[in-house]
């Protein structure tokens, strides 16, 4: 089953790549792999449920919003890999979440991200992981998510 079946099956779509917020680029690619940079939980143009775990948000809820700040991570991968054509692995995850003091459940928040990524790519999207809490993230996101993928050698050996 493709990756778009699945993400109808779960009720999910991609959404539009979202734009950059800063002076960078939403992705690079060094060779085989994908850099993603951060990228926050939009839902058309705006940060969806803003504020902090352990405060504002549930686990429940930032769980949604890793989910959600994936789909905006896959929506930026697929213009670089052509529909993912060319994706090999997921190689490491990276989430940041915005922490009310003494919440600890950020591994559980970002569940949400890696189990998304483990339904659409099986044992491809396992990957290697950090999870951490911090004190403020931009625009009052309750997540940030990073993404290392690799894909397939490029024939051209042009790298954009």
């Amino acid at each position: 089953m493709g990756i778009y079946e699945i993400l109808n099956r779960l009720g999910l779509k991609l959404p539009v790549a979202p734009c950059p917020v800063g002076s960078y680029v939403p992705a690079r690619q060094a060779g085989d792999f994908i850099f993603v940079s951060g990228v926050l939980p939009f839902c058309d143009g705006i940060i969806a449920q803003p504020g902090k775990l352990g405060r504002e948000l549930t686990v429940e809820e930032g769980v949604a919003a890793a989910q959600l700040a994936m789909l905006n991570g896959l929506a930026i991968l697929q213009e670089m890999t052509a529909n993912f054509a060319t994706l090999k692995q997921v190689v490491r995850l990276t989430g940041h979440v915005a922490s009310a003091e003494g919440f600890v459940e950020q591994p559980a928040v970002i569940n949400g991200a890696s189990d998304l990524l483990v339904k659409l790519f099986g044992d491809a999207g396992r990957h290697a992981r950090l999870a951490l809490g911090a004190f403020e993230l931009p625009l009052h996101a309750p997540i940030e998510l990073e993404l290392i993928v690799q894909c397939l050698p490029l024939k051209s050996g042009f790298t954009p």
